[in-house]
Order: C-alpha cells, then sequence, then structure tokens
C-alpha cells in the first residue's frame, strides 16, 4: 500500500460487472485505487485505464498481480477463468474480492478451499453482495433476535426482465440460483441437504429450448424448506424478494415501495431493470467493506468455502434439472479455517 494506506487494486476482468467495480473503485469507495486493469481485450483494457491516473492495463492477471503498485485483487471475469485467477493471487499472497461464483463447479471450488487451506488464513471473499443489502441484512437480523421463533420456510422470487442471449437452462441454476443459495445458507444458518427442480411449462416469452421459469426446493440439515421461483424473462423488470416464515410470525422483504406515486389516475412505482440497478447500494458496501478489512489485514464476509457450497447445491440442482427427481448435496467436511 502507498504511504498514505491507499489500497492499490487491479481489477481482472472489464465487462459489465468489472467496469461497473472500476467506476466505484474510483468514485464511489474511500481508502482505494485501481492501480491495474486486467482484459483479454487489450483496447478495452487500455481504454478503461487510460480514465485513471497511474492505471495501467494487462491483458495477463499473472502479470498485473507481480507488478509492485498492487495490493489486491478484485476478480470479476467470467467464472471459468476464476480458479486460475485466484490460485495466481493467493501465490503472490494477495487478498481478493472475487465476484460469484467462486468457480463453476464444485470440484474446481473445492480446490481452491484446499489451496486457501494450506496458506493457513483466509485471503478470499466471495462476492455474495445481497448479504450487504439493507433490507436482507434487516432480515438477518431480526432472525437472529428469535423474536419470529424457528424459521420453517423461505420463500425467495428472482425475476429478470429478460435473458442475455447465452443463457441455458442450467445458468439459471448455476448463475441465478446460485444467489438464493448463498442467502439460504446465510440467513438461516442451515447447510443445503438436497434440491429438487421442477419445471414448469416454458413461459412463450423465454427462447427457443431454454426452460424458464423454473421452481427449486432446497432441503436443509436444521428441517427447513427453502423454495426458488427463478424466471429470467419475465418482461417487465428485475425483482428479488424473500419472505420468512417462522414459527411465531413471518418478515417479507423486496416489494420495492421505496416510493409510491399518485397522479393522472394512477398510483404506482418503478421497477429495476437489472442487478446493477437494484443491488447499486450493496455492491457499493460489499466492496467498501472488503477494502476496509483489507486495509487492516483482515478478511471478512462470504468465505471460499461459502462459494463452495454454493457450488455444490448448484451442481445438485443442474442435476435435478436434467435427470429429474431430488438430488443430495454432498460436501466435504467443513475445515476447521472456515469456522
Amino acid at each position: 500500500m502507498t504511504e498514505r494506506g491507499t489500497l492499490r487494486v487491479a481489477v481482472v476482468g472489464t465487462g459489465k460487472m468489472g467496469a461497473d467495480h472500476v467506476r466505484r473503485l474510483h468514485e464511489v469507495v474511500s481508502g482505494a485505487r485501481v492501480s491495474a486493469v486486467v482484459d483479454l481485450d487489450a483496447e478495452r483494457a487500455k481504454q478503461i485505464a487510460a480514465r485513471i491516473d497511474g492505471c495501467t492495463a494487462y491483458t495477463d492477471p499473472a502479470s498485473a498481480m507481480a507488478a509492485a503498485d498492487v495490493d489486491a485483487v478484485l476478480i470479476a471475469s467470467p467464472g471459468p477463468a476464476h480458479e486460475a485467477a485466484l490460485l495466481q493471487a493467493f501465490a503472490h499472497d494477495l487478498p481478493v474480492l472475487c465476484e460469484k461464483p467462486l468457480t463453476p463447479d464444485a470440484a474446481s471450488a473445492l480446490r481452491v478451499v484446499e489451496a486457501e487451506c494450506a496458506l493457513g488464513r483466509r485471503r478470499a471473499q466471495v462476492g455474495f453482495m445481497r448479504r450487504f443489502d439493507a433490507e436482507y441484512m434487516k432480515l438477518k437480523s431480526l432472525l437472529g433476535t428469535g423474536q419470529l421463533g424457528r424459521p420453517l420456510m423461505l420463500h425467495n422470487r428472482h425475476r429478470n426482465a429478460a435473458s442475455p442471449p447465452f443463457f441455458t437452462s442450467s445458468m439459471l441454476i448455476s448463475d441465478s440460483v446460485a444467489h438464493e443459495a448463498d442467502v439460504t445458507r446465510w440467513l438461516l444458518g442451515h447447510e443445503i441437504t438436497a434440491v429438487t427442480v421442477w419445471r414448469p411449462a416454458p413461459s412463450a416469452n423465454a427462447p427457443d429450448d431454454l426452460q424458464d421459469p423454473q421452481f427449486v426446493l432446497f432441503e436443509t440439515d436444521g428441517g427447513a424448506l427453502s423454495d426458488v421461483e427463478i424466471f429470467v424473462n419475465c418482461g417487465f423488470g428485475y425483482q428479488v424478494r424473500a419472505e420468512a416464515v417462522c414459527e411465531r410470525g413471518t418478515a417479507r422483504i423486496g416489494d420495492g415501495h421505496a416510493m409510491v406515486t399518485n397522479m393522472a389516475g394512477r398510483w404506482g412505482g418503478t421497477i429495476a431493470q437489472d442487478f446493477v440497478e437494484r443491488f447499486a447500494d450493496a455492491y457499493d458496501r460489499e466492496v467498501q467493506a472488503w477494502v476496509d478489512a483489507t486495509r487492516h489485514g483482515r478478511v471478512t464476509g462470504p468465505s471460499v468455502w461459502d462459494g463452495y457450497a454454493a457450488a455444490a447445491v448448484c451442481e445438485a440442482g443442474v442435476r435435478s434439472l436434467e435427470e429429474g427427481g431430488r438430488m443430495p448435496v454432498e460436501l466435504v467436511e467443513r475445515p476447521a479455517l472456515y469456522g
């Protein structure tokens, strides 16, 4: 770090998410600056680096991580590239914020767990940003008080206006329901033990061969059930909702009623159109928390183990989608490093 303690960050991947993180680190977050950007598209990396004083463009993550002016790494490249980038960061003993998914499958995620355990200390935080959303944090806090009693069920709704052209049926689980896998574990404090995916008739608005929507059921080791409606071509906007049903009451978040207008004989509000808009504050809070912890030599937030557990849950979900029926989730014994 510089003499003033500013964390110098290399951002790996400058697509929609990575470019937004570059903006966030440059304009929103305090205590950090972007010292390097990495992208296979050299011209794109150069264009982004040119907007920031003292920022260098790279096409190779390892070269950026070896640079003298890089203290930490934010990985926002596509999921299949995460394992190599994480292992490179560990080799340079650099703290990491890695966007979800940790890796695309449980086997590669477990290799990352084992590599971090070999270091003997945590170096990576996984980007499950919903844990930093104000509404989710309120729900987590309320459940923690015990006022509502034991959680029995968790109902989740996850809707997108439209899916990107490359989306496949299995990606509804691995790229979208991964968030619900994490918040179910986090809110309830349970591990997910089995997954069942049902396939209703596809929406006429879904692209050909895309099974959309899907209905997912998680079973947990605490006896709770968590269901997820995933609908990525709903047409009207981006919605994320959750309702906890407990022994003595319920609590619901995500209704989006921050402001309701009345005009011209109509009442209503607006609906966010994508995840960047809906979770903008959560992303800001997540990255600021990572920077603050890293500057003090700590690693907090969702762990590599959380990333591995979500990957294992999603893998079971994809099997259920493709083969039908209930699929058990298989996890190795949790290492002591993760409590």
